[in-house]
């Protein structure tokens, strides 16, 4: 068997590339220290191609590639993981589909088989089917009760209204009924691939073995994924408030403006930026300007969020029903401030210091290791992401920042979510 390896050395990890026979790309760390080997990958697609009035079905595909596969019932083939400790997962997001397993070395032959079965054989049986749909809408019962989840679902419909990110991943009461058997098939044949798929392996494995493993579990399906495209969108009706009432005495605040994506040569430095805006959690301005010195809040931040059509920074908060409109004033201002003198030196250096001591933290474990792995591959990256990132964010100036925070804090108007009885 021929394997073409590229090792590339960089901390916190060396990762190798494995070409299998099947033309599936591996990203791989070995690493014997634990006898376990774990594996993470994706599949473009995901949410974002549910049919029109059945949102929630990439999701429920994904809960069902464990329910049964193969000659295994959904209750014996969990008895088959569970016997040997193998853990297998599926999920699905606005823009992929995939999964995670971890297992022993001793028990990798059963755990590459099943998680074979699973990709290539699931049984979708129309009795997990129907019991995996009540679990879906008694949960989404559940979380309509929480002004999080709330708020969450009103801010992407009105952030992207028409369009697939507009829509819960988690689907809704009208639409999960709607979602058959039938549909699960398809999207599980549209979208479990291996032209757009991304694998990282991780353990104490070699290459050669990774190359078997992954062509015996990946390298039977389909080469090609049947996807929609989805078109590109930006946050609609910036500047504009929306509040849903519910009877709580602390309102639940979600607010965003357009972002950067992972692609732009701006977002690293939107990245250090948004750290000093509301990344941090003891040294964000929003942290120390809205808890600290005001008490508005038990808990503040802001992200960078990108998907594949669409980019955004993205808040959160929390407060009292009747101090809701000086929480808002409290951030505008500071998202203002940052704008137009962009951060102080020191505030920069501690940014940076920060993100780059703590990015280790993120690769401690095989398991994360792995899931870091695959989403730079997802995101296109490159190999030696790892080994270039700290020095990217070192890199990055006052002018730098200053820049991209013109582009990422826009004019500072956001659209804003607020779920509870906020006093206005």
């Amino acid at each position: 068997m021929s394997v073409a390896v590229t090792p590339v050395t960089a901390p916190p990890a060396k990762v190798g590339r494995v070409i299998t026979p099947a033309g599936i790309e591996v990203w791989h760390v070995e690493s014997h220290v634990v006898p376990l080997v774990a594996v993470s990958f994706l599949f473009e697609g995901g949410a974002a191609q549910d049919p029109q009035g059945k949102a929630g079905l990439a999701q429920t595909t994904a809960r069902l590639l464990d329910e049964g596969a193969g000659p295994h019932p959904s209750a014996a083939f969990h008895e088959r993981l569970a016997d040997r400790a193998i853990e297998l997962s599926f999920n699905a997001g606005p823009d992929s589909l995939g999964g995670s397993l971890k297992t022993l070395t001793r028990h990798a032959d059963e755990a590459f088989d099943l998680l074979r079965l699973a990709l290539l054989e699931p049984r979708f049986d129309e009795e997990d089917v129907e019991r995996v749909r009540a679990q879906s809408m008694a949960g989404l019962r559940y979380q309509m009760k929480d002004p999080g989840t709330v708020a969450s679902r009103r801010f992407f419909a009105e952030a992207f209204p028409g369009h697939p990110y507009g829509t819960p991943t988690s689907g809704t009461l009208d639409s999960l009924p709607a979602i058959g058997r039938d549909d699960v098939v398809a999207l599980h044949r549209g979208q479990a691939a291996r032209a757009r798929l991304k694998v990282a392996v991780v353990g104490a494995i070699g290459a050669d073995e990774v190359a078997r493993r992954v062509d015996h579990a990946f390298g039977a399906l389909p080469a090609e994924p049947t996807l929609a495209p989805v078109a590109p969108t930006a946050i609609a009706d910036v500047g504009a408030r929306h509040v849903v009432e519910i009877e709580v005495p602390q309102s639940v605040i979600r607010f965003a403006m357009n972002g950067l994506p992972w692609s732009d040569p701006d977002f690293v430095p939107a990245y250090v930026l948004n750290h000093v805006l509301g990344g941090g959690a003891f040294t964000s301005r929003l942290f120390q300007e809205v808890r600290e010195k005001r008490g508005l809040a038990y808990s503040v931040g802001t992200s960078l969020a990108t998907f594949r059509a669409a980019s955004m920074t993205w808040g959160f908060t929390a407060t009292k029903n009747e101090r809701v409109p000086e929480a808002l004033s409290v951030i505008a201002g500071e998202i203002d401030r940052l704008r137009e003198e962009g951060p102080s030196a020191e505030e920069l250096e501690k940014a940076k210091a920060y993100l780059t001591g703590s990015y280790p933290l993120g690769f401690d474990t095989s398991t994360k290791i792995a899931s870091q792995l695959v989403q730079i591959a997802f995101n296109d990256l490159g190999i030696d992401y790892v080994a270039r990132r700290n020095a990217l964010v070192s890199a990055v100036t006052l002018d730098d920042v200053r820049r991209a925070g013109a582009r990422m804090l826009g004019d500072g108007r956001m659209l804003t979510v607020i779920a509870g009885k906020p006093e206005l």
